[in-house]
């Protein structure tokens, strides 16, 4: 097995420019939550702590990849440490989002649905925490000589038992993750299809609306694209552990490496698309917000630039008020 898979220039950039689009993503959906009261509902604020945790996770992507590492050392131990709890946790918390909906939705119980928040904080926090903690100090977060991993560091290349702490600290995660999100988003989406279809039988009219097909269609399109973005993005992490796994050179492969790290760190910026830019009333507030502060900055420099214009017009009026009282005397 090669003892280091170079991380190129190129690579890194790539993955530092997905690791800041996520971080901007992830405060956006944490801003809009803080700004506008009515948009505090259960889901939404499950999605914030989803966006908590994906802006930690780029953010300790961010510092490894801009570091890339090449041996063991305090700062890659700490990073590689708050990137396997937040990534762990950002693994929960999606799956925590499509548990809550399945109960909201198709089993009609909110009050159930939203007992569930209590334990799905002690899962999503207490989980990766505990994983976190145990595997840190068993000495078994270190340097990954970027095998499964890009610059970032992860579990010890060269621990004896490195296979299994990396299914704890993330792999079987995953692995759950693709077989649970796409199974329950199946049947969300199942269940509005016919609780749709029954209202078209009795309400014709509205059912063959523009306006009773627009939010319906969107949200199909939402609970369609949330497991696919989800497999679409983390796929290439687990080809590369597979790869390892069968000790195949493929894996250092300078497309597959740039695919895991796009792939890892671009989470944040996924959500902030689908429940920020593609939710019609949060970006129209966004695009009002933004008219607003550019009319008052414009208003602020009209002022500004007309200041020393009204000070030569004082001078002036007070220059000419001077001429006629001596004019007088």
């Amino acid at each position: 097995m090669a003892n280091h898979t170079e991380v190129y220039l190129s690579e890194q950039v790539v993955v530092l420019c997905s690791c800041v689009l996520s971080l901007v993503g992830s405060t956006l959906i944490i801003t809009t939550f803080v700004l506008w009261s009515d948009l505090r509902t259960t889901p939404r604020r499950l999605l914030v702590y989803l966006s908590v945790s994906d802006w930690l996770s780029a953010a300790s992507y961010a510092f490894g990849v801009w570091m890339d590492f090449r041996s063991d050392s305090v700062e890659c131990v700490v990073q590689g440490a708050l990137s396997t709890f937040s990534n762990t946790s950002s693994f929960f918390w999606t799956v925590a989002i499509a548990v809550y909906l399945y109960v909201f939705i198709v089993r009609a119980a909110q009050r159930e649905a939203d007992n569930l928040v209590l334990y799905f904080h002690l899962i999503s926090w207490g989980v990766p925490l505990a994983i976190t903690i145990a595997a840190t100090c068993l000495n078994k977060i270190g340097y990954n000589a970027s095998e499964v991993s890009v610059g970032w560091c992860w579990i010890q290349i060269q621990a004896p038992d490195r296979i299994l702490w990396m299914l704890l600290t993330g792999k079987i995660w995953e692995f759950l993750a693709y077989l649970t999100l796409p199974i329950l988003y199946i049947l969300i989406k199942r269940h509005i299809h016919t609780a749709h279809a029954a209202l078209s039988e009795y309400r014709p009219i509205l059912a063959n609306g523009p306006q009773s097909h627009a939010f319906p269609s969107m949200a199909d399109i939402k609970l369609t694209l949330i497991p696919v973005i989800f497999i679409l993005l983390r796929i290439w992490s687990t080809v590369r552990f597979i790869l390892l796994l069968a000790d195949s050179p493929v894996r250092q492969n300078p497309v597959l490496v740039t695919l895991h790290g796009i792939g890892n760190t671009s989470q944040g910026a996924a959500n902030c698309i689908m429940f920020v830019l593609f939710t019609r009333p949060i970006r129209t507030r966004l695009c009002t917000t933004l008219c607003c502060c550019c009319c008052k900055c414009r208003e602020q420099s009209q002022d500004a630039s007309s200041v020393p214009h009204r000070l030569l017009q004082d001078r002036d009026a007070l220059a000419h008020k001077g001429e006629e009282e001596s004019n007088i005397r």
